[in-house]
């Protein structure tokens, strides 16, 4: 029994479609020692023809417009990115359009043009730490053992996953201060340019929105997240000449990243959909505004396709 057979019988046409969305971040020229899970581009692109051969990829918008109407074809998938980092444009883009394949990209507007995100200044900072021992007592953030790969990387996951859901402002003061006390350059070119914005649109290639500075909505007060959500579509519109139509919830899980409250309001700001990171597939009569996302991270092709089969399988997921 071939894996396309059984996409066909678990995501058939029309109204019993099921959509997959793949959710991806960066795609790194070549492995990062830090995290060696993250594809590269070589194992992006054997992915890629994997999706390819099993699924019907089609452009996020009009996936979305035919999951509505009830008329997708069998096996319907699209491809979606986060965040905004330049590898998107650089590494990820000219994979895509060798195979032929369509992606939407979700931009947080408040980094783009040499910006970096809270999280990127305490990978990079981390990982520029000098010594065996990373100490950061003083910011209430633990001592760390950084070294070998292997324990930087768990610093890096312990100090984000104590910092993710402070305030935004705090966030942002403590991962500026564990780069003081590194003292080291950090990069600057880690997030798209205008100009690369651009570059992924003449691609043919979709944009969505994803907020200015990626908060988690449901931390901070509602006029905030208004202002987060509308000013980020406000901000591509300007700079792409052209509607946003899309939007993705910073972090996404149902609940607990964003609520209720947040769905109505990216209802109101004009978005068409929008996107979580819940684990699923839609399906005809779903609530088009909290629309699941999944990525198997496996790197042999059975098992690889097994998890998108089981995600195929999964009941509705719980919405916010």
């Amino acid at each position: 029994m071939s894996a396309r057979w059984v996409f066909d019988a678990l995501s058939p046409a029309g109204r019993q479609a099921r959509l997959s969305v793949l959710i991806f971040h960066r795609v790194r020229p070549r492995k990062d020692a830090l995290f060696p899970g993250e594809p590269d581009a070589e194992e992006f692109e054997l992915h890629m023809k994997w999706v390819r051969k099993w699924f019907h990829v089609l452009p996020l918008d009009q996936a979305i417009a035919q999951l509505r109407s009830g008329t997708l074809p069998a096996r319907a998938a699209a491809i979606t990115f986060d965040d905004g980092y330049a590898d998107n444009c650089t590494v990820a883009m000219p994979i895509l359009r060798e195979l032929g394949l369509p992606a939407t990209f979700f931009i947080a507007t408040g980094y783009l043009d040499g910006g970096r995100m809270w999280n990127d200044t305490i990978i990079e900072a981390v990982r520029a730490a000098p010594g065996s021992q990373l100490d950061l007592d003083t910011l209430q953030l633990g001592r760390h053992a950084i070294a070998t790969p292997a324990e930087r990387r768990s610093a890096i996951l312990d100090i984000i996953g104590r910092l993710k859901y402070y305030a935004l402002d705090r966030r942002q003061r403590l991962a500026d201060a564990v780069a003081a006390q590194v003292g080291a350059e950090l990069p600057r070119d880690l997030m798209l340019t205008t100009a690369q914005l651009r570059k992924l649109v003449q691609g043919g290639m979709g944009v969505g929105a994803h907020t200015v500075n990626h908060p988690i909505l449901a931390q901070v007060p509602n006029e905030a997240a208004w202002e987060e959500i509308v000013a980020g579509k406000r901000r591509l519109e300007a700079l792409l000449e052209r509607s946003i139509t899309l939007f993705a919830y910073p972090n996404g899980k149902p609940g607990r990243d964003y609520n209720a409250t947040h769905v109505r309001m990216v209802r109101e700001a004009g978005f068409d959909a929008a996107l979580s990171t819940a684990w699923g597939a839609a399906r005809f009569g779903c609530d088009l505004y909290q629309l699941p996302r999944f990525t198997p991270w496996d790197r042999a092709a059975w098992s690889y396709a097994l998890r998108l089969m089981r995600n195929l399988k999964r009941p509705d997921y719980a919405a916010a």
